[in-house]
């Protein structure tokens, strides 16, 4: 059931699982995926936390005693999510201390309502990784123009960072900016660049939901053939962008003084639409010493029927460019489709965030002691 997977691993694709719940935790799970799958990292978000917490079995006597203590709805769920990350950390450990801190990491996203505010995102970083207190933490930080300078300022204090909500190459090369920016801090103040990793998470599928119902609008023979194309197209050439740019000068000078690039990591690798296979974003994707995080439906299709077949990323620019060349002459904007799917990224997760305040607040209600 796993060749698949041991292939991509094998290939330099480290396979983190998109999902964390306290069952996952208890019931053994997350050891079993990790001891039979090659998972060595896990990602959340507020939307799978919202799902976790609200839906899931595992949280009854922490909701109690918190109730017992009057907390504020918003400590309840740090205490409830950090607890989760901690566990889930704890496992991973061991997969952390064999690959020198790249892999066994644990993704925890800063509170998506303070997505636009730089100074408050900073703040709420440093709190996380204090209160998570486990050095294979990655602090998930949304590539807003807001986030950029709270991810360099979060680095430059030796912090690991998980930069979320990718979608435009602009962008992108912004963010690898900030994560250089931030080794340049830590450096000048003295902190030992070898502890200090980063991801950047890439999103995928959601790429496509949007072009692809802009294309079935457009209806022409040449709008049909260019359907699936984009979201491959953007996360290749989003590689490029990192092999250009962690072979520069500017990185060359950091990695002399210990510093880790920081991975590509392929995000929203579900597949949306039934019409195309469901390890599209697995298999088309792959890459040296980068990261595909799957919902673990995407992970047993994989281990199930993935087509791993070696490199499919490098020696596909020109063909990747051409794609999106393509999809510019039949008037579909890049700049307005990547905005668009930011300004929903952040959306969704506030949505999921105030979902998750609602129904812990009311569980905490129903919970209370009686005066």
């Amino acid at each position: 059931m796993t060749d698949a997977l041991k292939r991509l691993s094998d290939e330099g694709v480290a396979i983190w699982l998109d999902d964390l719940s306290r069952k996952r935790i208890t019931s053994g799970n997350l050891a079993e995926l990790i001891d039979q799958s090659h998972v060595v990292g896990v990602t959340t978000n507020p939307s799978i936390f919202q799902k976790a917490i609200s839906g899931g079995e595992g949280y009854e006597q922490q909701l109690t005693d918190l109730a017992a203590r009057k907390v504020t709805v918003d400590e309840a769920i740090r205490m409830i999510t950090t607890a989760d990350v901690r566990d889930a950390a704890d496992i991973l450990r061991p997969v952390f201390d064999a690959t020198g801190g790249q892999d066994g990491r644990v993704s925890i996203e800063v509170d998506p309502r303070l997505a636009h505010n730089t100074t408050a995102t900073v703040a709420e970083a440093k709190q996380l990784a204090w209160l998570v207190d486990r050095p294979n933490t990655l602090i998930k930080i949304p590539a807003t123009k807001a986030g950029l300078p709270a991810i360099a300022e979060v680095i430059g204090k030796g912090i690991s960072v998980n930069v979320t909500l990718i979608f435009s190459l602009e962008r992108y090369r912004a963010v690898m900016d900030a994560y250089l920016t931030g080794l340049e801090k830590a450096k000048a103040q003295g902190q030992d660049l070898s502890l200090i990793h980063s991801v950047a998470s890439f999103f995928v599928s959601r790429v496509d939901t949007e072009i692809d119902k802009r294309l079935d609008a457009l209806g022409t023979a040449e709008a049909k053939e260019l359907r699936g194309k984009a979201a491959l197209a953007n996360a290749r050439l989003a590689y490029q962008a990192y092999e250009e740019v962690f072979s520069s000068d500017r990185w060359l000078a950091l990695e002399k003084s210990g510093a880790n690039k920081q991975r590509a990591l392929w995000a929203s690798t579900g597949v949306k639409d039934p019409a195309y296979k469901d390890t599209l974003y697995v298999d088309d994707l792959v890459a040296p010493n980068t990261v595909n995080t799957m919902p673990e439906a995407t992970l047993e299709a994989t281990a199930d029927h993935g087509q791993i077949t070696g490199d499919t990323v490098r020696g596909t620019y020109e063909q990747a460019k051409a794609e999106l060349d393509a999809l510019a002459k039949l008037g579909i904007s890049y700049d307005e489709v990547v905005q668009l799917l930011e300004d929903e990224g952040v959306e969704k997760f506030e949505a999921s965030w105030n979902d998750l305040l609602k129904s812990t607040e009311a569980e905490l209600k129903r919970l209370a002691p009686e005066a």
